[in-house]
């Protein structure tokens, strides 16, 4: 089980490296937006260069193209501008999306078919070659579907194919929500530095801390 950050925030990704916990970074066009203006790939290329650093954990990087010819040479594009070994093309699900997945794979390049809300739909991205697939469990949840069995049917359909692709848990909002992904079959869950600090966090603990800081106050003095 791995956690990756969702962020394009340089100082949140450096922030969260120095846990030691964080396997992978995904990025997509909202989270881009949110930052200063700057060249698209002068930012991307700082975040692969703090993920070389970290040793050299994946990096997910979404196209902001449409057209599905356009999204084939901006993949080329990213990954000619952004030499980066573990880069990975976001590539969103849909037929014509598949064929490119198909094609960028076949030539070497690892995708990460993302905005997948049903069991098919990452079942069809894995066997036309992703790396990984992308399933937007809260958003699913808001639309009344249920995340948990679409991760599990999807692991069991990866683990009976033996296809190298795996299920990454993504539009999480809530803590809970991490481990119910992970138990749910989510090889990994992509969250925020917010939600990751949330996870770390209950009442009961602060409660505990300050006990123990309040009884060895009184009984140093």
């Amino acid at each position: 089980m791995k956690f990756f950050l969702d962020t394009a925030n340089l100082d949140e990704i450096e922030d969260a490296l120095e846990t030691g916990l964080i396997s992978g970074i995904t990025t997509n066009p909202s989270l881009m937006a949110k930052e200063p203006k700057t060249n698209f790939y002068t930012h991307i290329s700082k975040i692969a260069d703090l993920c070389e650093l970290y040793n050299g954990i994946p990096l997910s990087v979404e196209v902001f193209a449409t057209d599905p010819r356009k999204i084939l040479e901006q993949a080329y594009d990213i990954r000619t501008r952004v030499p980066y070994k573990k880069l990975n093309i976001k590539i969103p699900v849909g037929y014509e999306e598949l064929k490119i997945i198909n094609k960028l794979s076949e030539m070497g390049i690892p995708i990460n078919c993302t905005c997948c809300f049903t069991t098919t739909q990452m079942q069809l991205a894995a066997a036309a070659g992703a790396r990984y697939v992308s399933l937007f469990y809260n958003r699913l949840l808001d639309v009344k579907g249920n995340p948990i069995q679409a991760l599990q049917r999807t692991r069991s359909f990866l683990d009976s194919k033996k296809l190298n692709c795996e299920i990454i848990a993504g539009s999480i909002r809530n803590a809970y929500d991490i481990e119910d992904a992970w138990d749910a079959g989510a090889h990994i869950v992509t969250a925020s530095n917010t939600i990751l600090k949330k996870a770390t966090k209950h009442p009961k603990t602060d409660e505990s801390v300050n006990q123990f800081l309040s009884d060895f106050k009184k009984w140093i003095e």
